[in-house]
């Protein structure tokens, strides 16, 4: 009994005696796009993204009412006091009398904000009650309507710049949902044939145990003939040693691969992945010209250097705005009463009338202002050539990736033919070693060069395949079916 057989049956006579049963997992197989779907769909990342991109509608929403009516109210019930306060005299003296009171106010606004100026309109109700209890009275006084404005003038307006940066945030986290969703298909490609190659690893690890050993046992039959040295069978001996070893090594790896895809998909119960190689490639070309104008269109670079500008651009009129010459303009026209009951102050209302400006305006500030819209300029500036500098990065990034794709497509075929040829080729030297033509050290190298031409076909295929959806995630355009890459929201 070799080694392997006899560690098997040791792991199986452990298990039972603790009284555990060898669970089989589920046989699964699965193809490089639904494994890409699984993981748009049910990871924990792809969870994140949907709570990122919903997280970026309600900040929109929030956004966009702040420029709708407001309708608020506010009061107070009640302001109750019970204390001893020191009353002023006729005479001049003070005298400390106690006092019990209650005040109670409650009022109803309606406002609009005026985004172009940066002002607010305002229709506003109030009423008031004070109830004195020492003295057993009540009294009531109110504002029936009041509209009034206020109105900064010469300053910052926030409220503009809001508006249009507002919607290319908006914007630009839509774009960045897709780029994120794309990111998910990058990462599953990776994790896909991590898992395929240690697939491929432990099937060529297998294949030739199997081989090695039924070489050994053609050999020993050679070497009780005389027709082996024994430096010869021992090589092979050694060779299915190592090649049990290989095999050990590729089923560990074979498992880390797996958990690791399973995490990544959020799957817990027991199940194996068989992977369905990806031989069939796309046939669309890409063009490198055609790749930047849809990455310019559908990238959230676009709105993203546009939104900065702009933000550097209104923190340039904030520093302005801020530390130069400010007023503002507070306007109020109503009805005003008072009475000893709610329904007076309805009865024959008066006018009232309120208006106010006022200004600020530095006259020494040893050029702390000058310095601010100084630092705020600059700084626009450098926002301005550091997008001029992305802009080219960026460019570049989805030109060198054109090219990779491109290349390692044609890569493919010319390592599956080399795949095709160095497994033909070993079969000729197995067959040839058994009658005795070639060495064993013949024989070793065309099987070291079939493993490493098979491994090389893989490999080519995981870089092409990751190389498609890192060209997808830079431009967000389907190159197969030519249209945006888009996803149900």
């Amino acid at each position: 009994m070799s080694y392997r057989y006899l560690t098997f049956f040791l792991f199986v006579c452990f298990q039972l005696c603790c009284g555990q049963s060898i669970a089989q997992p589920t046989q699964r197989q699965l193809s490089l796009q639904e494994v890409i779907t699984m993981a748009q769909e049910q990871s924990v990342e792809a969870r994140q993204v949907e709570t990122s991109r919903e997280n970026s509608y309600w900040q929109w929403r929030s956004a966009k009412s702040g420029y709708l009516p407001q309708l608020s109210l506010e009061g107070t019930l009640p302001d109750f006091s019970r204390t001893i306060t020191p009353v002023t005299q006729p005479d001049g003296t003070t005298a400390f009398q106690p006092v019990s009171i209650n005040s109670s106010d409650i009022g109803v606004t309606l406002s609009q904000v005026i985004a172009p100026t940066g002002g607010r309109v305002f229709v506003t109700s109030l009423m008031q009650r004070f109830d004195d209890f020492d003295r057993d009275q009540t009294r009531y006084n109110g504002n029936p309507a009041i509209i009034g404005i206020e109105q900064p003038l010469f300053a910052y307006n926030s409220l503009a710049w809001a508006k249009r940066i507002e919607p290319l945030k908006y914007e630009e986290s839509k774009k960045r949902f897709v780029e994120d969703k794309e990111q998910l298909a990058v990462k599953a490609t990776n994790l896909y044939f991590d898992l395929l190659l240690a697939q491929v690893n432990k099937s060529i690890a297998a294949k030739n145990l199997a081989n090695n050993d039924t070489l050994f046992q053609v050999a020993g039959e050679k070497y009780k003939l005389g027709r082996l040295s024994k430096n010869d069978l021992l090589q092979l001996r050694l060779a299915v040693l190592n090649a049990d070893l290989a095999l050990a090594q590729a089923h560990l790896d074979e498992q880390t691969a797996l958990l690791a895809l399973k995490n990544f998909l959020s799957i817990k119960e027991a199940v194996h992945f068989n992977l369905i190689m990806p031989e069939s490639i796309p046939e669309a070309p890409v063009v490198a010209e055609i790749a930047i104008s849809e990455a310019r269109k559908n990238r959230k670079e676009s709105i993203n250097f546009e939104r900065r500008l702009l933000e550097a651009e209104s923190n340039a009129a904030k520093a302005r705005g801020d530390n130069g010459f400010n007023a503002s303009l507070f306007a109020t026209f109503g009805l005003t009463d008072r009475g000893e009951s709610f329904t007076d102050i309805y009865h024959q209302p008066d006018n009232q009338q309120r208006a106010r400006i006022g200004f600020s305006m530095p006259l020494l500030d040893w050029g702390r202002q000058r310095s601010a819209i100084k630092a705020a300029q600059l700084n626009q500036q450098l926002v301005a050539y550091t997008i001029s500098q992305e802009e080219t990065n960026f460019e570049q990034a989805v030109i060198t990736q054109v090219n990779q794709y491109n290349t390692l497509k044609n890569r493919i075929a010319t390592t599956a033919e080399a795949d095709a040829i160095a497994a033909e080729r070993y079969d000729i030297a197995r067959n040839t070693f058994l009658i005795g033509r070639i060495s064993i050290t013949d024989l070793n190298i065309a099987l070291a060069e079939k493993d490493q031409a098979r491994r090389a076909y893989i490999s080519s295929l995981s870089d092409f395949w990751a190389a498609y959806y890192n060209l997808r995630q830079l431009t967000l355009y389907d190159f197969e079916h030519q249209q945006a890459i888009s996803f149900k929201e």
